[in-house]
């Protein structure tokens, strides 16, 4: 570390976080020094360890409503060190920049939750409601035994969420410009076309399972899907990999696979899609092209919080903490929220930038982070006080 005075409690437990070895699905420790911050303010700790994966549940009070931050302790690797700027783990300040790997996506949103917790129930230690936190090391991952186990286990128990504030790191151009109140759906296909193998020279002998697929592919390629609603954008078909063929130049393949993926729109007040919609539209297009073939599904939940009183409330926050206005935008990949949605009808997400998360030399601007902090403190004011 570079600069040994350090003011700010939440860039010193910003930096302690960041030191910690936590690749994917390590914690490291990380949730240890949260439970050490979190116990003498009264919070309930369940650590939830499940496979391999530690998870923390906390919460302070047993009245609603409830507020809960999640977040994640792992972090992805950090690819080539010699390319790194500063040791990835070796959280280190320059031009007003903290860099490590972490520290935007997403160590840096956990030290401002315990932080602004701590300024908020040393001002309002009689407040209303309860303050939670959901915590895993199984983000970055396979994410099967983070979040979503621990979803299971409080639905189980009938305990339900009012309010729910990811982490992740939302912002576009300036800290405080965007939160994700949904995220689109993810749909994809493992699509197996099969023909029959032979050689090139006698072509009716084969069946050539790429000739045959394109009218297909193009059928999708050209089809609207839905034309999106208020809260998202149109849906969209992509295909990432096609693979077929032997590697010889006079052989007709007898398979193809295609890899194709739909970042797709709920359906939402008669618009958009649904997951059983976009399957049998497919079908029905291989179908009509009267393919043989193969179709494995891999499905991930959209969610949406309307505006209501959680989007207000940080919305406001955001505002008097760092002098912007947010847009509401429902971009880019998943995130946990997804599996909080499931016993939580309000989840935004909001947290630094994300120029540089999962790249080289990730960093936060210092400057940025006691706002950060704040944002997260004036909405438990608004919300619980």
């Amino acid at each position: 570390m570079t600069n040994p005075n350090i003011q700010s409690k939440t860039l010193s437990l910003a930096i302690d976080l960041l030191t910690r070895r936590s690749n994917t699905p390590e914690d490291a420790g990380c949730q240890d020094l949260m439970i050490s911050r979190l116990e003498p303010l009264g919070f309930k700790i369940e650590r939830m360890r499940f496979s391999n994966v530690d998870n923390l549940y906390a919460r302070r009070g047993t009245t609603g409503p409830l507020l809960v931050f999640a977040g994640h302790t792992d972090v992805v690797p950090t690819g080539p060190l010699e390319k790194w700027h500063t040791p990835p783990f070796e959280p280190t300040i320059k031009d007003g920049m903290l860099y490590a790997r972490g520290a935007a996506d997403m160590k840096t949103s956990l030290a401002a939750f315990i932080t602004s917790i701590e300024e908020f129930i040393a001002e309002n230690p009689n407040h209303t409601g309860s303050i939670g936190l959901l915590i895993t090391s199984d983000e970055e991952g396979v994410a099967v035994d983070g979040t979503v186990k621990v979803v299971e286990a409080l639905k189980a128990r009938g305990e339900m969420i009012d309010y729910c504030i990811v982490g992740e790191p939302t912002s576009n151009k300036v800290v405080g410009d965007m939160i994700k109140n949904g995220r689109r759906g993810s749909l994809s296909g493992k699509l197996t076309v099969k023909g029959i193998q032979g050689h090139i020279a006698y072509p009716h002998l084969v069946k050539n399972p790429i000739h045959m697929v394109a009218p297909a592919i193009k059928d999708m390629v050209e089809t609207v899907w839905d034309k999106g609603n208020e809260y998202f954008p149109p849906t969209s078909w992509q295909i990432s990999n096609m693979n077929g063929g032997t590697g010889a130049t006079n052989v007709v393949p007898g398979e193809v696979e295609i890899l194709f993926n739909f970042r797709f729109c709920p359906e939402l007040n008669g618009a958009g899609s649904t997951e059983a919609n976009l399957k049998s539209r497919v079908h029905h297009i291989l179908d009509g092209n009267q393919l043989n073939y193969d179709l494995e599904w891999e499905y991930s939940p959209p969610y949406i919080t309307p505006r209501g009183n959680l989007v207000e409330a940080i919305t406001e926050a955001i505002e008097q903490a760092y002098g912007v206005t947010p847009e509401l935008s429902t971009t880019g990949g998943t995130s946990d929220g997804r599996f909080i949605a499931d016993i939580c009808k309000q989840v935004i997400e909001f947290g630094p930038l994300n120029a540089t998360i999962h790249k080289l030399n990730e960093c936060v601007g210092v400057a940025d982070i006691e706002p950060l902090k704040e944002t997260y403190k004036l909405t438990l004011q608004k919300l619980l006080k």
